[in-house]
């Protein structure tokens, strides 16, 4: 079982997008199980998998997400009736939903916001041990993280349970020119907690064309740079209605577009031969 996460400092670069998907691929097309775990606060990738509706009941029926991982054993929460009291689980009874064959999530909360957890408290070691909780009870091949867009304490959490961590990349200068900074402070963070992290690759999103100058600036930088290696060969295209068909919870390999299709199942066949050459070292 090997745990991934997904991050990038930047907004708006596709990573909900990425993480989704690969979760689908990978159940879909590769017999693997997954687990999707969404740690961004905006919860964007819960909202790909539940409408409104179906959300709205996982909450009223109190079934578990990201932040039963973390609350106390006793609190206040705001629930969608108002305040109420809520007894924190131990983290072998939290449990992830079933969305489809092979693929479980653990939804996010926009409750996750008003948790307290300071640097240092301890808190941020429970995400990795709930990992080892539930893979006592599911056997899932893969786990995959959704983070935050900024530093904080919930991407620190996901770097802790992470075995990789793969860095999704809009070919713009904004998106870009910042991945040095993010492995600067996932460099201290190993320090800092004595992690084994490791980067297993940068993956181009929302390509609108490989002829562009943007795109063509964009793979000069970070051909041009130790990034070189972590590069992947394939990248996904720019496609307006991907956003309209994760709103109908359904993804990329749902589409007729060949080409994108294509393009996630290279992604994440290299995403897993870089795994499997990095355990042979």
């Amino acid at each position: 079982m090997k745990v991934i996460s997904l991050i990038n400092m930047k907004g708006g670069v596709g990573k909900t997008t990425l993480s989704t998907n690969i979760c689908d691929c990978l159940s879909r097309r590769n017999n693997k199980k997954v687990l999707l775990i969404d740690i961004d606060p905006q919860f964007n990738a819960t909202q790909c998998l539940f409408t409104g509706e179906e959300y709205i009941k996982h909450l009223t029926e109190n079934k578990d997400t990201i932040v039963s991982v973390f609350e106390e054993k006793r609190n206040v929460v705001r629930s969608v009736e108002g305040l109420s009291k809520k007894k924190g689980k131990e983290l072998k009874e939290i449990n992830p939903i079933q969305v489809k064959d092979n693929f479980y999530i653990l939804p996010g909360h926009l409750e996750l916001y008003r948790i307290e957890m300071a640097a240092g408290s301890g808190k941020e070691n429970r995400l990795r041990r709930y990992i080892q909780e539930i893979t006592t009870k599911i056997n899932f091949d893969f786990i995959i993280i959704d983070t935050p867009p900024t530093p904080s304490i919930w991407m620190t959490s996901a770097l802790i349970a992470s075995d990789y961590y793969l860095i999704p990349v809009k070919p713009d200068p904004i998106s870009y020119t910042g991945i040095d900074l993010l492995k600067t402070i996932i460099d201290d963070k190993k320090e800092d907690f004595n992690l084994k992290i490791k980067c297993i690759g940068l993956v181009f999103t929302m390509v609108e064309r490989e002829d562009s100058i943007v795109y063509k600036s964009a793979l000069s930088k970070i051909e041009s740079e130790d990034w070189k290696k972590y590069k992947y060969r394939k990248y996904l295209p720019k496609r307006t209605d991907i956003a309209k068909f994760q709103l109908n919870k359904s993804f990329i390999l749902d589409t007729n577009d060949t080409s994108i299709c294509m393009a996630l199942v290279g992604v994440v066949d290299e995403l897993i031969k870089r795994i499997e050459d990095d355990e042979k070292k």
